[in-house]
């Protein structure tokens, strides 16, 4: 039976751009050919004896199956081959440089992952009685005090699961202070250079969005911001350091100008790895702010796992904070309010964002990073991070246009177009060509404002030598893109699929099991 996928290839086709014969596996020596479970297992077998289930009056009523799931049965060997085999074709931070921006793939220390194995902390349970966790609460409330004395602010609420979640929070913080103080502003402004969630957040809260361009040079518009407020703008949701790779220099008069207007002010927290120990948000009028502890204190990111965005909040948001909360007092101690205090501590909390305290793996990760660089190891994070990116960006911007290179050093991530590539050629291939050289692309076509956008984030953690071969692989591709060589309009050559047809695959994408005719004649 052969393997087909959404491209239309199968392991005798080969891959395009190979000169050698295709083999009879598919396999390519040891980059080794898979196939999908379906078709490697039998519906009906398996690969453990089990005595047969008994009889039983079913109770689902119409919701009663009356055929087979079509499960495959494979044996235990088989299974973890196909796991492993697939585990090779995936790209990691522990194979290679990551350089996807705005996401922060930097690298996790196993001290951080050995400390969130400790025993007490890999298997306490939410449910435990409160006095058998009181070290793992401690834990909490020492990771929310280093949070709030690194951003300047007055509180922090660490239940919410990941940025966008955090988002929320900050919206419904703004939301619940306004209701109290029976205000009905009805508008957020968001800058065309805030991340992608934002606006999804405040018009998922119920507000209306309205956009604030930016300038020339990749910023806010401040003109256009003080022109656009009144008495129905509830607040501003802007990313700083922003998607372009650049600080927010006018941010102090940014937030004056909101709060003088009556609004608030909520700072994207998701580049805040590249002002660590150098900026505190608090400082800069801040009213609340999501951090995600992947992107700056190094807990694991993506694959679907825990994430962790906590909030924190200026004195006139806190009393509006989520319970579970930690709030710093007048003579310098911190207090974590739970709902047996709220009443009389935290009267006005808007609820909670989740049950219990949050993630509490994230949590250990997150302090064991903080603790053993100490503050100024993380300053020195943020400076490496800005250093890493500037030398990217001079380094390339004589073969890829650089949009903002004029505006001045970038912070975190260097912003490129595929402006300048000959004609016909873009920014996917580019990414395409990438994937040969032996590196995950670079985000690409964000941020919106930038044509063909290529945004690379190398963090602080890769070294002289890996950027250096990274940014000869990527003046290598860019070069034949310029020069118009058309083998990359078929890349990857190397890789284990050729290039698909994400358009088809987009609308068109294969979610079931046929069998081949069938596959097939839908194709």
């Amino acid at each position: 039976m052969s393997s087909i996928n959404q491209s239309g290839w199968k392991p005798e086709m080969g891959n395009a751009g190979d000169t050698a014969p295709a083999t009879y596996t598919g396999n390519k020596a040891l980059m080794l050919e898979e196939a999908l479970i379906f078709e490697i297992g039998t519906a009906g077998t398996t690969g453990v004896d089990l005595a047969e289930a008994p009889k039983v009056t079913a109770r689902l009523g119409n919701l009663e199956r009356h055929r087979d799931i079509g499960l495959p049965g494979l044996s235990e060997p088989e299974t973890v081959r196909h796991y492993t085999r697939l585990s090779r074709q995936n790209y990691a931070i522990d194979l290679g440089f990551f350089p996807l921006g705005s996401c922060t793939m930097k690298h996790n220390p196993r001290l951080n992952e050995r400390v969130a194995r400790m025993a007490g902390f890999a298997d306490v349970h939410p449910l435990q009685p409160v006095e058998t966790v009181q070290g793992a609460l401690a834990v909490i409330n020492e990771l929310a005090v280093w949070l709030i004395q690194l951003t300047g602010m007055h509180g922090v609420a660490m239940t919410p699961k990941a940025g966008a979640h955090g988002e929320l929070c900050g919206i419904l913080c703004i939301k619940a202070a306004l209701e109290a103080r029976g205000d009905p502003r009805s508008v957020i402004l968001v800058p065309e250079s805030a991340h992608g969630t934002n606006p999804a957040t405040a018009a998922f809260a119920g507000f209306l969005v309205e956009n604030i361009p930016a300038t020339a040079e990749g910023r806010v518009d401040l003109a256009a911001l003080k022109a656009r407020l009144g008495p129905d703008v509830a607040g501003v949701m802007i990313t700083n350091p922003n998607t372009c790779g650049l600080f927010e220099r006018d941010m102090r008069e940014i937030s004056d100008a909101v709060h003088a207007a009556g609004g608030y002010v909520y700072c994207d927290g998701a580049n805040f790895n590249a002002i660590v120990g150098r900026v505190r948000p608090g400082d800069l009028g801040i009213d609340a702010m999501h951090i995600n502890l992947h992107k700056t204190f190094s807990t694991p990111h993506g694959g679907g796992g825990p994430g962790s965005g906590p909030v924190v909040l200026s004195q006139a948001l806190s009393p509006y904070g989520p319970l579970p909360f930690t709030e710093r007092h007048a003579d310098g101690h911190y207090t974590l309010v739970e709902e047996e205090t709220a009443g009389e501590r935290h009267p006005h909390s808007f609820g909670r964002m989740t049950a219990f305290h949050g993630q509490m793996g994230m949590f250990t990760r997150a302090l064991a990073y903080i603790m053993s660089h100490g503050a100024d190891g993380l300053r020195q994070v943020a400076e490496d991070a800005v250093l890493n990116a500037n030398y990217i960006l001079r380094s390339l911007e004589d073969v890829l246009e650089a949009p903002f290179a004029h505006s001045g050093p970038c912070m975190h991530e260097a912003l490129f177009s595929d402006n300048g590539l000959a004609e016909g050629f873009s920014t996917l291939d580019i990414a395409k060509g990438l994937i040969d050289e032996g590196y995950h692309p670079m985000t690409v076509y964000f941020p919106l404002v930038v044509h063909g956008a290529m945004l690379v984030e190398p963090t602080e953690t890769e070294s002289k030598a890996t950027l250096d071969q990274f940014i000869g692989a990527l003046r290598s591709v860019a070069e034949r893109a310029r020069a118009g060589d058309t083998s990359l309009k078929s890349a990857p050559h190397h890789a284990p699929r050729r290039r698909l047809d994400e358009t088809q695959a987009a609308r068109k994408p294969v979610l079931v099991w046929r069998e081949p005719d069938q596959a097939v004649a839908a194709e």
